[in-house]
């Protein structure tokens, strides 16, 4: 692909601004960017556009992406979608029954989600009725505004860990994306 053709498809495609810079330093070049990229997001989302009807590929290359935070996954229907992803990409299973998993899996965000409101909910509750003690509000504010300083000082200390292990996260999944995903025949023109 020329780097001409593949402004024109990445202004087609509306790439978002963040990328822009990158191509532009990179010249357009197609082979360039995919193999110094280190934006995992960005490469399947490039090979999902140049390759759009090769699922299986980009299902396996997902499937391993997503295995990189498995750790993260606290219920099984969300481990067993990665683990079909990735036998769905490898010819293992059929598209209904990557479908099931990947249906299964949204069911478990949306209960984790509810659950997480309902937790907001009732957290909400309780400092609404620990406020009405007129003879203890005082301290509670007190006592408030220390954990709101704290929590402030982990949350922006949180911050940065996450930042760093968002930038490692995707480097691997970039990494992942080289290994699984082949665009040599857009190499040529």
């Amino acid at each position: 692909m020329t780097q001409d053709k593949l402004k024109e498809k990445l202004d087609e495609w509306n790439a978002c601004s963040e990328s822009i810079p990158f191509v532009e330093e990179c010249k357009y070049d197609l082979q360039v960017i995919w193999n110094i990229c280190e934006r995992g997001d960005w490469l399947l989302w490039l090979y999902n556009k140049l390759y759009s009807k090769n699922l299986r590929q980009l299902t396996l290359a997902k499937g391993h992406c997503v295995n990189t935070i498995r750790y993260l996954m606290k219920d099984e229907r969300s481990i067993k979608a990665v683990d079909a992803a990735i036998a769905f990409g490898e010819g293992k299973i059929t598209r209904e029954e990557l479908d099931a998993a990947a249906s299964a899996a949204y069911d478990a965000s949306a209960a984790s989600a509810a659950s997480a409101s309902a937790a907001y909910a009732a957290a909400s509750a309780a400092y609404d009725a620990s406020a009405a003690s007129s003879a203890a509000s005082a301290y509670a504010a007190a006592s408030a505004a220390y954990a709101y300083t704290s929590a402030a000082y982990a949350y922006t200390s949180a911050a940065y860990a996450y930042t760093a292990a968002r930038i490692k996260n995707q480097k691997e999944t970039a990494d992942i994306c080289r290994k699984y995903l082949d665009i040599s025949e857009y190499y040529e023109d």
